[in-house]
């Protein structure tokens, strides 16, 4: 299931916050602001492990929803035996 890449929009504000946190620790620990190349950089393995984090989130939840899902009751199949007129319908 390929999904498209998730871009800033489509971040939380929580999730845009950690970003900007990310890239400030990033310009501090080289000593000065950084470059296009590191900027994007930084984004990119922050979307990929977010991404990867949805990724495992949704699938937990495909695994309980298929689990919670109605089984059928063999008991209460359709039997044509029991719908069916002995003596054929008149």
């Amino acid at each position: 299931m390929s999904t498209s890449r998730l871009t800033q929009q489509d971040m939380t504000e929580a999730e845009q916050r950690e970003l900007k946190t990310r890239l400030d620790r990033a310009r501090i620990a080289h000593g000065r602001p950084l470059t296009n190349s590191e900027i994007n950089h930084v984004k990119k393995t922050y979307i990929d492990q977010l991404m990867e984090a949805r990724e495992q989130a949704a699938k937990k939840v495909r695994q309980i929803k298929k689990q919670k899902a109605a089984k059928p009751d063999t008991s209460a199949t359709y039997s044509w035996s029991a719908n069916s007129h002995s003596r054929g319908k008149r």
